[in-house]
């Protein structure tokens, strides 16, 4: 069992420093793009979320913390998701910024006149092109296995950003909003 505990541990501290170490460069030189995103956010009549595998749960997460606040969100694929329109905003995450479903819905979102915001590893892939706000993550993605970006398994450190990066969104549109976690507890489910 000892030895269990030494690999645990020595994962975690490798897991914790690769995700500062993605945090500390995306603070030198992503926080502008969050803020736009974060812009749109509270610009946006309805925000719509997407992201394939775990990066779509990691950003139904941040769906869950927008409605907190009072935003509308959906979550794309969800039965009751409605049409995207002109002035909503698709907030989408992939790794490559190339699956084929996604970029399908993200022009479908610029074709109706909605504003993407994509989270990516590739600044120039056809995800970023279609987005009106980009932040890109450097990290490895899914199909990089060189661990030169990473040591962990398939995309795992851009699933994990994704994750904090809609923490840090929530949490400074929370603060902007200057609601008390009391006000914003009561649209927490209460159907679970």
């Amino acid at each position: 069992m000892g030895a269990v505990n030494v690999g645990i541990e020595s994962s975690l501290t490798r897991i914790i420093a690769e995700i500062e170490s993605v945090t500390e460069r995306l603070a030198r030189g992503e926080m502008n793009s969050l803020a736009v995103v974060g812009d749109l956010v509270a610009a946006a009549p309805r925000i719509f979320v997407l992201g394939a595998g775990r990066s779509g749960l990691a950003l139904r997460m941040t769906a869950m913390r927008l409605m907190h606040l009072g935003l509308e969100v959906h979550v794309v694929g969800e039965v009751t998701t409605p049409a995207i329109a002109e002035h909503d905003l698709l907030v989408s995450a992939g790794g490559s910024g190339t699956t084929a479903g996604i970029l399908r819905a993200a022009q479908t979102a610029v074709d109706a006149g909605a504003k993407v915001a994509a989270i990516t590893t590739a600044a120039d892939s056809p995800l970023a092109q279609l987005a009106t706000a980009t932040i890109v993550v450097p990290a490895a993605t899914k199909l990089d296995r060189s661990e030169t970006s990473s040591t962990q398994y398939s995309g795992s450190l851009f699933e994990q950003v994704v994750v904090v990066l809609g923490d840090v969104l929530f949490d400074a549109l929370w603060k902007r909003s200057g609601l008390s976690a009391d006000e914003l507890w009561p649209r927490h489910a209460n159907l679970e």
